[in-house]
């Protein structure tokens, strides 16, 4: 193991290694009362009513959002300062702005999940790296037709964004909507039916981002060597507070969480995903000590 890596084992838990080396991010000081009230006063984009009924046909929508344009760009970034440091791209949400994304959308997530909606403690990072012939998360439903009420509305909804050009070269998501899923909602969506044609690319642009219900089968394809660049991405997951939780422990929306509690949480991250996204042996090992110290 380099000795650089060696060093950043060692100084990862403590909150000044993250403001020296990522100084233009934050960590507790955006996410303030005065963040909640200016989010919360913001008018509903006027796309709603179109995304609402491509929620209902196809189990997801694509949109876009002022604050991830501001922000994707400085994210996409830092990203790629992990990337250097050789660390899990996922300890992103340590800082402000990756909740701060997510948060400005609260909009988007209330008229399917309800005003008192809870954040699950499911999220990821990705740095998919073309020259590494890296590709996304193979095609999975995050929680399939248990997600789903009996009328078939959502009980749980996936935000994807891109924070760099998602396209099929540099890998983007690709979706089987719900309208061309024999099986979606049904105790038989593992076994896979797929007409070809009904396969759906959605490629993106820092600043865009994609919602889908929980039930609906998605992947992110193989990069190409021919991309411009690395598609970089984060998502975060949401269920409604009415229902049991399908992890634990339920985070509460515009949450401020300190940095033990982020540390934390991104280390569950690592254990809980190591079956999709593989990281060095020293990572998990310091993950585990930090959820079991």
């Amino acid at each position: 193991m380099a000795d650089g890596v060696t060093t950043v084992l060692t100084e990862i838990g403590q909150e000044a290694f993250w403001r020296k080396h990522f100084p233009k991010l934050t960590i507790t000081e955006t996410l303030t009362p005065e963040f909640r009230a200016k989010t919360l006063a913001k008018k509903p984009r006027n796309t709603m009513p179109l995304n609402i009924e491509r929620m209902r046909v196809d189990g997801y929508f694509h949109d876009r959002d002022d604050t991830l344009v501001r922000l994707a760009p400085v994210l996409a970034d830092a990203v790629k300062t992990c990337k250097r440091l050789d660390i899990p791209p996922t300890f992103l949400f340590l800082f402000d702005e990756a909740w701060e994304c997510f948060f400005a959308l609260h909009h988007a997530l209330t008229p399917f999940l309800g005003e008192d909606y809870v954040v699950m403690p499911d999220f990821w990072v990705w740095h998919v790296d073309p020259k590494a012939a890296e590709s996304g998360w193979r095609p999975h439903r995050d929680k399939g037709h248990m997600a789903l009420a009996p009328d078939g509305t959502p009980l749980s909804l996936t935000i994807w964004m891109p924070l760099s050009e998602a396209t099929p070269l540099s890998s983007c998501m690709y979706i089987l909507p719900k309208s061309r899923d024999p099986v979606y909602g049904t105790p038989q969506d593992s076994d896979w039916k797929i007409d070809y044609p009904n396969i759906r690319a959605l490629p993106g642009q820092p600043g865009d981002f994609f919602c889908w219900d929980q039930a609906v089968l998605h992947w992110g394809s193989a990069s190409s060597q021919f991309a411009d660049g690395p598609r970089i991405s984060m998502a975060l997951e949401f269920q409604r507070s009415t229902i049991p939780p399908f992890n634990q422990p339920l985070l509460p929306a515009f949450g401020n969480l300190d940095f033990p509690s982020r540390l934390w949480l991104v280390a569950k991250q690592i254990m809980q995903y190591r079956h999709m996204y593989k990281v060095r042996p020293e990572f998990e090992a310091l993950a585990q000590s930090i959820l079991n110290p």
